[in-house]
């Protein structure tokens, strides 16, 4: 069952033909869809602050080989998932709230030759169309952001793991300065919507579903060095065709002005 914030998140998100703009944005980067690998993709599929050095970032400190069942948490349009079904061979299991991402996942999986190595759904990360126990390791790159139940979040995700499993997640955070956001964001319009919490309120509600933190890392100066240079290049060269902002809509530019802010 969906729920009205599920709905108003999910219609944030949609941006309408994303299918089509992403292939038409793919070909004004001369990158020929029909002939694309997963790599040609990752300058645009990789929503998320830090693009692919963020998944790289996170990835590389996890062991995944070809046998490892990984799920992909609020997976968007797939880029995490096809970077780790690419690199490691390992099968990716993602779900996500908004159905145009799913289906632009599955796309670009069959595009790129990933679909016997990726699979998704439609779904929230409080109840994920998944069995209990069926993956070795989770991982989840901004997507807390827009929940409020954090602790039903967590549990969710320890539900799907085997015992022992790992749960790896890069989140936009709340740090000592307080919660005066601007919107819109580029998880939310509204405040409504939007649930940043600080690095205290995750590890309480990752400890009451029984995960111990194995490593913290502050990405503040990374996320801000990634926006400067996101900044020196659209000044030099204009915004790339194939970028972020295509999940972003017509507010793109203000969306990322106020987060970085």
């Amino acid at each position: 069952m969906t729920s009205a914030t599920d709905s108003a998140v999910a219609a944030h998100y949609t941006t309408g033909l994303l299918v089509e703009r992403v292939k038409a944005a793919m070909q004004k980067a001369g990158i020929n869809p029909d002939l694309a690998g997963a790599s040609d993709l990752a300058a645009g599929d990789q929503f998320h602050t830090g693009g692919l050095a963020a998944t790289e970032h996170l990835i590389g400190q996890l062991t995944i080989t070809s046998d490892t069942r990984v799920l992909d948490v609020g997976c968007g349009i797939g880029g995490t998932s096809r970077y780790i079904a690419d690199t490691t061979n390992a099968h990716v299991t993602g779900v996500d709230i908004t159905p145009e991402f799913v289906e632009t996942a599955r796309a670009l999986g069959a595009m790129v030759g990933l679909s016997d190595r990726t699979n998704y759904h439609v779904g929230s990360a409080l109840v994920m169309p998944v069995p209990q126990d069926a993956f070795d390791i989770a991982v989840m790159m901004h997507v807390g952001m827009n929940i409020a139940d954090k602790t039903t979040l967590f549990s969710e995700v320890a539900r799907a793991l085997r015992p022992g499993g790992a749960f790896a997640l890069f989140e936009v955070m709340l740090g000592d300065e307080g919660s005066d956001l601007l919107y819109p964001l580029p998880w939310s319009t509204v405040p409504q919507t939007s649930h940043v919490a600080s690095p205290a309120d995750y590890l309480k509600a990752a400890e009451a579903a029984g995960f111990k933190m194995c490593l913290e890392t502050d990405r503040s100066a990374f996320a801000l060095s990634f926006f400067e240079e996101m900044r020196r290049k659209n000044e030099a060269e204009g915004p790339s065709p194939f970028g972020i902002q295509l999940m972003m809509g017509e507010t793109a530019q203000e969306k990322l002005v106020n987060y970085v802010k």
